[in-house]
């Protein structure tokens, strides 16, 4: 293995890795270095890490608290631009620095550049108090040239007086022997870090794998997400070597487009159930009441969701929604403060690891506070209402001419309409399918059809058998204005399906008053039975005659007498009037008799010609039971056509398709009748419930599909997950550090509901129609009873899935939730207050994760899972989990860390979340980060305080609390004031200094304004 990263390394290494040969370099050679690594483009073009030593401070007896600023110009530029900066290390003359500073690609430095570093003592860190003891220039190129990549610098003060000096070492530029060298050759180590050379087999390494996984260059991910930000760590090991750390965090896209796809779907959602009740017909008054008031409440819905959307379309900011606008009526439905928040991890030998989480602030319903608390205790008071509607319903029942359905009953309504729908759908669509392929004259796509096309017909007559169906229509029909008068005297023009043999083709037709939008016949259980049974019997039929066309394609000889006998048949039906033509009468209230006269007059299709004289034989109906008779399976029609099978099948598929039509009509009819008595008394606090309970969705839904695609990114190689996915779904783990107390308890109980709809979400995976970003972006499909969300992927990325997912499968979401408050406010709620909500989610989300591992071992093997250096095993983690969660321990932090590592384990999805996804949140992330490198890569415990605090004081997150602040990116990608650039940074340093800082700037604004 090693001898193939050798040969490979002499076309992949790029030209940082060479050592030079001689003490120049050419210019050329040092614009190939600076040129940056086609293969990873993460790699940055330059980086190095800086050392203090003899700082001199002018109080003798104080050693300073000394951090290094790095600003850098490019000539014709002729001002300096902030860059980068170190952590603060307090109270040491010679500072060793874990942060290194690094130019990316995007830096656009070159041989010229030169580079600027000011060290700063922090005289006072709560105040904010800094001066500055020395800076030091040098050019890129020095550093380049330098045989050692290794620069000696003297620290001048503003009065050029030497006050230490700055050691610049150069990482990436030492070969492999050189790297090998004695650690007793290197300088002594301060604060347990000893500054190491790395390894070239760093960019060795870098294969296809981790190329197209980078969030700044990947086709995909790129599309998602963007305004990336990246810090280079340098932290050392336990066995003297060191570990080349990369922290990026970028905003997504999705944060605006989810929400505009997914308030669309509410949209047109509600639109539907409005036509729905519109399309009921005419009901009698009191029912006309009812349902007038339930519209009125949807066009009021509908109104804000066409006002959401159409702010979410005008909107022009950035791709992330800022604290201060939690509440902010036109955004709600963004997500606030959405990032992915990524640690690379090389190790001494090269090897890569990838670590993600998806950092969000709560997801609740902010614009609508939470006064009247969150969802939970919402949907409580909602369920109480409906129960205590019921028992009064039950009680009236003797005295009103509704029926009171069970809430049983309610839950099967809505699933009845969503099988009638996708049934009805799907019979279209197989009913087509089969008559392309008659006209094809495939005897095997017939046969393969017409066997799909009967199992989703008898699934659909399965649904409509049944007495909650008949039930409701009997209670429809009894709304109907002229219920007692069609009792009393039935109408001769009732509404019923025509079936005429016109020109040898047979067509339906509906006939009745009000054409198929109402029906005025009193229809009993046995009369709806006749309904699905003609369905049932017409399918039949069409089995028959499909499989006389095939008995008949297998005997050729029988064919071709027989279609020398019907070609003269035909002949003479062309000259003449085509034969006689044969009705066949579907009439609800007479499908006992045996046969119906097909003496009385109907209309005909607009294609018809003029009909001659009908026919005065009789005829059976459609659900005689002899399909020897001149009924759908009539020879006559074979005889007049012979071998033209979609001329023979037309007609029965036609009837088919009508005959579904009406059962499908009538009973998604009904089923939106019974609904409509169901949510009439609280249907205002019905849509008021489930307008917050979308807002709290759509924000969790965002994340998770974030979450989703840079997992199968990362993972798009790796069987064992791919195996996973499309076997027991996705793990998508949420850790919250909410307190149980004030508005924070509200948020908790929505974001606990908005997590566990997420089990409602299927995702598919479908090639990109083409390779621009907005081709790359997810679709989202559905209803509030289950979204789909498309992920559409690159061709050569689509190519590497397995052939299940590919192949279109529907892939599951597991979530699971753990919380644990940290804050303040969780000390009153565990000494005053009352913590039972958050003990109640970690207890449901500890048995659902307890359940999806027992999935896992039932279906799958253990090496599907990622190999990890703990010396704990599965079991034995949720087993502590279990312990610490049914603890009574106040801010057992044990219970999230234990949750996310089960959640790695197990090939999840992190997501964490505090009120605004900024302190509480950085603090989790860069502590999640720091447990992980001294856990699984054998970072030294000695620096774990230092390594934590330079992540938190000028890590990636900082650049969250400055987005949030002003807006702006960090104040590196701009060229403002320099003395402005040197403090803004500080203030990162401390949450409290942040809050001061706040403060006093408020109150001196306040106190401004009052004297002016």
């Amino acid at each position: 293995m090693a001898g193939v990263r050798e040969r490979g390394s002499r076309t992949q290494r790029p030209w940082s890795v060479y050592r030079a040969t001689t003490f120049e370099l050419s210019d050329e050679m040092i614009g190939l270095a600076l040129a940056g690594n086609s293969q990873d483009p993460d790699e940055p073009v330059l980086e190095f890490s800086v050392v203090c030593t003899d700082l001199v401070t002018p109080a003798l007896d104080r050693k300073p608290n000394s951090f290094v600023a790095v600003s850098c110009t490019t000539p014709p530029q002729a001002f300096w631009t902030k860059h980068a900066q170190t952590e603060v290390i307090e109270g040491t003359s010679n500072p060793i620095f874990l942060s290194s500073v690094a130019f990316f690609q995007e830096s656009n430095i070159n041989q010229q550049t030169q580079v600027k570093l000011a060290v700063y003592d922090v005289k006072d860190r709560s105040q904010g108090t800094m001066y500055l003891l020395g800076s030091a220039l040098f050019p890129v190129k020095e550093i380049l040239q330098e045989k050692s990549h290794r620069l000696q610098l003297e620290l001048r003060s503003a009065e050029n007086v030497r006050v230490g000096n700055i050691t610049v070492t150069a990482w990436q530029m030492e070969d492999r022997a050189d790297q090998r060298m004695s650690l007793n050759r290197l300088p002594d180590g301060i604060n347990g870090r000893t500054v190491l050379t790395v390894d070239e087999s760093l960019t060795e390494s870098m294969g296809v794998r981790i190329k197209f996984a980078s969030l700044c260059k990947d086709t995909l991910l790129r599309s998602v997400f963007g305004g990336t930000m990246s810090r280079m760590y340098r932290f050392p090991t336990t066995d003297g070597k060191h570990l080349r750390v990369l922290e990026q965090m970028a905003e997504s896209v999705l944060s605006v487009n989810i929400p505009r796809q997914f308030v669309k779907l509410l949209l047109e959602e509600d639109a539907a159930r409005v036509c729905e009740l519109e399309e009921l017909g005419e009901l009698s008054p009191c029912w006309e009441n009812l349902r007038r008031q339930i519209v009125s409440q949807y066009q009021t819905i509908i109104l804000a969701y066409q006002e959401t959307l159409s702010d979410l379309s005008d909107y022009r900011g950035p791709s992330f929604k800022a604290s201060n606008l939690k509440a902010e009526r036109k955004l709600e439905f963004m997500p606030t403060n959405l990032h992915v928040q990524r640690m690379r991890v090389q190790d001494e030998l090269g090897f890569e690891h990838t670590y993600d989480v998806i950092t969000i602030g709560a997801p609740a319903a902010h614009c609508q506070g939470f006064k009247n608390s969150g969802l939970r205790k919402l949907i409580h008071k909602f369920e109480e209402a409906k129960k205590h509607v019921y028992e009064e319903g039950c009680s009236a029942l003797s005295s009103s001419q509704s029926i009171v359905f069970i809430p049983q009953d309610i839950v099967r309504a809505k699933e009845i309409i969503a099988h009638i729908n996708t049934l009805k759908t799907q019979v279209s669509y197989y009913a087509e399918r089969l008559s392309r392929a008659a006209k094809d004259r495939s005897a095997s796509g017939l046969e393969r059809t017409l066997a799909i096309l009967a199992d989703k017909t008898r699934q659909l007559v399965t649904v409509c058998d049944c007495k909650l169906l008949a039930s409701a229509i009997q209670a429809l029909n009894a709304a109907r204005p002229e219920y007692i008068a069609s009792k009393a005297s039935p109408s001769a023009d009732s509404e019923q399906v025509v079936l005429r043999n016109d020109q040898d083709t047979l067509l339906a037709k509906w006939s009745g008053r009000n054409s198929r939008s109402s029906l005025h016949v009193d229809w009993h259980e046995e009369e709806w039975e006749k309904v699905w049974v003609n369905v049932d019997k017409s399918l039949e039929c069409i089995i028959q005659r499909v499989d006389k066309l095939l008995q008949k394609e297998r005997r050729p000889s029988d064919a071709s007498q027989d279609s020398t006998q019907s070609d003269q048949q035909g002949g003479g039906i062309k000259k003449g009037n085509r034969g006689k033509r044969r009705a066949f009468w579907i009439n609800p209230g007479n499908m006992s008799e045996e046969s119906l006269s097909s003496s009385s007059s109907s209309p005909l299709p607009p294609s018809s010609s003029p009909p001659p004289p009908p026919s005065s034989s009789s005829l059976p109906a459609l659900s005689s039971t002899h399909p020897e008779h001149d009924s759908y399976g009539s020879p006559g029609a074979e005889e007049a056509y012979p071998g033209e099978w979609s001329e023979a099948l037309y007609p029965l598929l036609t009837t088919l398709t009508e005959c579904v039509a009406m059962m499908s009509d009538k009973a998604k009819k009904s089923m939106v009748f019974l609904l409509m008595q169901d949510t009439a008394p609280t249907i205002a606090m019905d849509l008021s419930l489930q307008y917050r309970r979308d807002v709290v969705f759509c924000q969790t839904l965002t994340a998770l599909i974030c979450g989703f695609i840079i997992k199968l990114r990362n993972c798009l190689r790796d069987n064992g997950f791919l195996r996973q996915l499309y076997t027991i779904g996705l793990l998508a783990q949420y850790e919250s550090l909410l307190s149980t107390y004030g508005e924070e308890l509200s948020m908790l109980e929505d974001m606990s509901v908005g997590i566990m709809d997420l089990r409602n979400v299927t995702f598919k995976v479908t090639q990109a129609t083409g390779s621009s970003a907005p081709d790359m972006l997810p679709i989202i499909t559905g209803n509030r009873d289950g979204f789909n969300v498309r992920i559409p992927l690159p061709g050569t990325m689509f190519d590497a899935l397995p052939r299940e997912i590919q192949s279109g499968m529907l892939l599951r979401v597991q979530p699971v939730h753990f919380n644990v408050g940290i804050n303040e406010q969780q000390t009153l709620a565990e000494k005053f207050g009352d913590t039972s909500l958050q003990e109640i989610i970690n207890l449901e989300s500890l048995s659902r994760l307890n359940s999806y591992y027992e999935q896992f071992k039932e279906v799958l093997p253990e090496d599907c899972l990622p190999r990890s250096r703990s010396q704990t095993c599965l079991p034995e983690l949720l087993r502590f989990l279990g312990q610490n969660v049914h603890a009574r321990k106040n801010k057992n932090v044990d219970v999230l860390w234990q949750a996310a590592e089960i959640c790695r384990r197990l090939n999840g999805v992190r997501f964490t979340s505090c009120k605004s996804a900024k302190d509480r949140t950085a603090m989790s992330v860069t502590l999640e980060q720091c447990l992980i490198l001294q856990h699984e890569h054998g970072m030294a415990p000695q620096v774990f305080t230092q390594a934590l605090d330079c992540m938190r004081s000028i890590g990636t997150r900082e650049g969250v609390i400055q987005k949030n602040l002003s807006g702006l990116l960090p104040v590196r990608d701009f060229r403002l004031d320099p003395s402005l650039m040197y403090s803004l940074p500080l203030l990162a340093l401390s949450p409290n200094l942040l809050v001061v800082w706040i403060f006093l700037s408020v109150a001196y604004f306040l106190a401004k304004l009052r004297c002016s």
